[in-house]
C-alpha cells in the first residue's frame, strides 16, 4: 500500500512538470511573435503629397530617393485591444552638407504618437506602420 501512494504522487509530479514545460514554451513562443523582421513605414513626400510604403528587414539599409533608411528593430505591443507598434529606425539625409550630422533621425518611433520623438525633415515625414 505504501508503493501505491508513491506512485499516485509521482504521476502528479510528472503532470505538474509537464504544465510548468508547457507555459515556459508558450511564454518563449509568445515573445517571439511579438518581435518582429521586417517594419513596414510610410514615407511621404509633401511636395509631391504623394506616400509610399517601404518594406524594411531589419538591419538592412534602403535607399529612398535622397534618404538612406534603417530599421534595426521592431517589436508589436502585448495587448490587442490598443495595438502599439515600436521600431528603432535610423534614417540619413544623402542630400544634406553638414557632415558632422550622421542621422537626420536615429531613435525609438511609435505608431500611436509620432510627435513623441518626430522625425524631422523639410521635404519627407515618416510614420510607423506595421512590425512583422
Amino acid at each position: 500500500m505504501y508503493s501505491k501512494k508513491n506512485i499516485i504522487v509521482g504521476k502528479n509530479k510528472l503532470i505538474l512538470i509537464n504544465f510548468i514545460i508547457f507555459i515556459i514554451f508558450n511564454n518563449l513562443v509568445l515573445a517571439d511573435n511579438l518581435e518582429g523582421k521586417i517594419t513596414h513605414i510610410k514615407v511621404l513626400d509633401k511636395i509631391s503629397s504623394k506616400n509610399q510604403l517601404i518594406k524594411l528587414k531589419n538591419g538592412e539599409e534602403i535607399r529612398h530617393k535622397d534618404l538612406l533608411l534603417k530599421s534595426m528593430k521592431c517589436k508589436n505591443s502585448e495587448f490587442d485591444d490598443n495595438p502599439e507598434i515600436t521600431a528603432y529606425i535610423q534614417v540619413k539625409d544623402l542630400m544634406s552638407n553638414n557632415k558632422d550630422d550622421v542621422f537626420v533621425f536615429n531613435g525609438w518611433m511609435f505608431s500611436s504618437s509620432p510627435s513623441i520623438k518626430p522625425f524631422d525633415h523639410p521635404v519627407y515625414d515618416i510614420l510607423l506602420v506595421k512590425c512583422y
